[in-house]
C-alpha cells in the first residue's frame, strides 16, 4: 500500500475546498467516474455529489488538483465554481472517496439556498459588520470545531449536529428583537442554509461571511484578523491556524495528548479542552 502521508518528492500539497448548489441531474452516473479521475492522479478526499450541488475537500499535487478541479468546472453548472486553498506537507486523507448524498448539508428544515439566501460580506468586509454592536454574531459550526478558535464576540450555540441549530436560534433569538444577524462556518456551505432558513424565519438583515473562516485567513492579513484561535478542519491536519499552515494546537488532546482525529472529536465521550475517548479508555482500564 502507498504511503499517502508522505509527499512525493517532499513538495508541498494543495488542500482545496469548495461547494456550490446547483442541480445535478447525474451524480450517479458521475461519481464513478470522478472517483477513477482522482485515482488516477493520486488525488485523495471527499466529494459529496447530491441533486442539490457539489461539496468536497480533495489533497493532492498543485498541478493534480487543479487537473481535477479543471474536470470538475467542465459539468454543466459548475463553470464558475470556486475553491478555496491551504497547505501541508502531504496527503491529508487516506483515501478517493465520491459519494452520492440525499442532500449536501443536512439542516433538518428543507430550504432551497439556490431560492433564497442571506447577503454575503466579502473578507475585507466583515470586521466593520461584526464590530457593529447591534450585529448578533453566530458561529454555526459544531461545539468541538469552536472550541479549536473563533470570532471574538461570536456566540456559541454548543451544538453537536448542524441539524441542531434550528433548535438553538429558536430558543434564543427573536427576529422582532433580533434585527441583524451575522453568520459564518468553515468553508461557507453550512451559512447557504443557515441563513436561507433565518429568512424563511422571518428575520429581516442575515448576513454570512463569503468563502468562510478559510477565506477570511486567505484574505484579511493576520494583524487585522478578529479571529482567536486556529480554524478545525475534517481532515488529518485537525486545525489550520490564520497562515493556512496545519496546526499544533489543535491535534492532541490536554488530557491523554492523544491525535484528536474528526472520529474521537464527534464521540459522545469528547468534552473540548478536558478529554477524549481515549482517555475514558484509559480511565476504564485503570
Amino acid at each position: 500500500m502507498t504511503d499517502h502521508h508522505a509527499s512525493s518528492g517532499g513538495g508541498v500539497y494543495d488542500v482545496a475546498a469548495f461547494y456550490k448548489f446547483v442541480s445535478i441531474d447525474d451524480c450517479d452516473a458521475w461519481a464513478p467516474d470522478l472517483k477513477q479521475r482522482m485515482l488516477d492522479r493520486d488525488v485523495m478526499g471527499t466529494i459529496l455529489l447530491a441533486h442539490e450541488g457539489i461539496n468536497g475537500t480533495i489533497s493532492g499535487t498543485p498541478e493534480a488538483v487543479a487537473e481535477i478541479l479543471r474536470i470538475i468546472r467542465q459539468h454543466d453548472g459548475l463553470g464558475d465554481l470556486s475553491h478555496k486553498v491551504s497547505h501541508a506537507p502531504g496527503h491529508v486523507f487516506n483515501r478517493a472517496k465520491v459519494k452520492v448524498k440525499p442532500s449536501l448539508i443536512n439542516l433538518g428544515p428543507d430550504v432551497d439556498p439556490s431560492q433564497c439566501v442571506g447577503t454575503y460580506v466579502k473578507p475585507g468586509d466583515w470586521n466593520e459588520l461584526i464590530s457593529d454592536p447591534e450585529v448578533v454574531l453566530i458561529d454555526t459550526r459544531n461545539d468541538y470545531e469552536v472550541h479549536a478558535g473563533t470570532f471574538e464576540g461570536a456566540i456559541d450555540p454548543k451544538i453537536k449536529r448542524f441539524r441542531d441549530l434550528p433548535g438553538f436560534v429558536e430558543r434564543t433569538l427573536d427576529p422582532r428583537k433580533h434585527k441583524k444577524v451575522a453568520m459564518f462556518c468553515t468553508g461557507g456551505i453550512r451559512c447557504e442554509k443557515s441563513t436561507a432558513w433565518m429568512l424563511e424565519q422571518g428575520f429581516e438583515e442575515v448576513y454570512h461571511l463569503e468563502g468562510g473562516i478559510l477565506k477570511y485567513f486567505e484574505d484579511v492579513p493576520r494583524e487585522q484578523s478578529m479571529w482567536s484561535g486556529d480554524c478545525y478542519v475534517f481532515d488529518e491536519r485537525v486545525g489550520v491556524d490564520q497562515d493556512l499552515n496545519p496546526s499544533d494546537e489543535a491535534k492532541f488532546c490536554p488530557g491523554c495528548g492523544h491525535a484528536l482525529t474528526t472520529k474521537l472529536r464527534c464521540a459522545p465521550e469528547y468534552v473540548p479542552g478536558q478529554r477524549c475517548p481515549k482517555c475514558a479508555e484509559g480511565q476504564a482500564a485503570g
